[in-house]
């Protein structure tokens, strides 16, 4: 499957039916009069958030969603049928943005929730509504109000409990793989992780869902490397695990750089809770990890974690800490089998 997590499409509702000029021509009924009725009111365009969809590509073939007028009045002062609404299903987490980015129009968190964009037209008025006493065979009527249309971004932000960050080879892949049902990709390459990853932790009969991110490099935020864009998919995450390769060149600068890319990026992701991991521990001694640490320490870690993705080693800890940070059950609780629908496949840019 295809991952994508921005899309632009144009919605336009319906637009009211036009009434009906009509009169009455019937046997023995020597004075009929108007009997034009109403049109029918437009569709309305109705966002959904459902349960299954982790991903925007069905909106990479599909960019127009226009909901049909409202029918004619009829003679008989028959009211035209209103037009069934349009219901747009988006992935749980999306927001609606406004063309130019700047306002968020709406934000779907929970599975079900609905937003009417765009209203549909009312219906016009047929020639039966104008009758008076001053004016017996009016032909006056109203075409119907015209619809409504904008365009909109689709922005997908992944429900996850946790997110993974870290430098490219820190070894994110090969941790998310041994704590769960993920199946990312692991090779001995820089950014081996193109696309957000999602996998379900299973942990002292607990569940909580861990999103794996593409690796942050120096001047991330000004679009280094594949840049900082997937960082949106751990905005909601409650705490961040902020994994260091013990065998990489300057741990400690490699903490700092990372810091410095939340920050840089914002939305409040500095400010989030980090458990640092010394990964590949089984590749140093005791001692090794014992000073990195250390210096972890002196740079602004609360506490330090040594760990092995490979060997297991020290992973039920850093767990322990993490269920300390959520609920005592999990609001983005997902199924197994969704989230395995999120993982292979390529992003594709818009």
């Amino acid at each position: 499957m295809h991952f994508l997590d921005q899309a632009k499409i144009f919605i336009k509702s319906g637009a009211g039916g036009p009434g009906a000029v009509s009169f009455r021509r019937e046997k023995y009924i020597e004075y009929g009069g108007p009997d034009g009725g109403n049109g029918g009111k437009g569709g309305d365009i109705i966002l959904e958030a459902v349960q299954g969809l982790n991903t925007l590509i069905d909106f990479r073939y599909a960019q127009h969603f226009k909901a049909k007028r409202g029918e004619h009045g009829q003679g008989k002062d028959k009211t035209g049928a209103g037009a069934k609404n349009l219901i747009v299903q988006v992935p749980v987490g999306t927001q609606v943005l406004s063309e130019d980015k700047e306002e968020v129009l709406a934000d779907f968190t929970e599975v079900g929730q609905q937003v009417v964009f765009l209203e549909g037209g009312q219906g016009g008025r047929g020639n039966a509504s104008y009758k008076s006493s001053t004016n017996r065979a009016p032909r006056q009527h109203q075409p119907g109000e015209p619809g409504e249309e904008m365009w909109v971004w689709l922005r997908l932000k992944l429900l996850a409990d946790v997110g993974l960050v870290g430098l490219p080879n820190a070894g994110k892949s090969t941790f998310i793989n041994a704590v769960s049902n993920a199946g990312a990709k692991v090779g001995h390459y820089a950014f081996t992780t193109l696309i957000p990853k999602l996998g379900v932790v299973r942990h002292k009969a607990r569940e909580f869902v861990l999103a794996d991110i593409p690796g942050l490099i120096e001047g991330a935020a000004d679009g280094a490397g594949i840049g900082d864009r997937f960082l949106g998919h751990i905005e909601r995450c409650r705490v961040l695990i902020h994994l260091i390769d013990i065998s990489g060149d300057d741990p400690q600068e490699a903490f700092r750089i990372v810091r410095e890319e939340l920050a840089a990026y914002g939305a409040g992701l500095e400010d989030k809770p980090q458990l640092v991991a010394l990964n590949k521990v089984d590749l140093a001694d005791d001692e090794l990890a014992e000073g990195f640490a250390e210096e972890l320490k002196a740079a602004g870690a609360d506490k330090v974690f040594a760990v092995s993705g490979v060997s297991g080693a020290g992973i039920e800890e850093l767990l322990d800490a993490v269920l300390g940070y959520l609920p005592d059950r999990t609001s983005t609780e997902t199924n197994e089998a969704e989230v395995e629908d999120a993982d292979g496949g390529e992003w594709s840019p818009i």
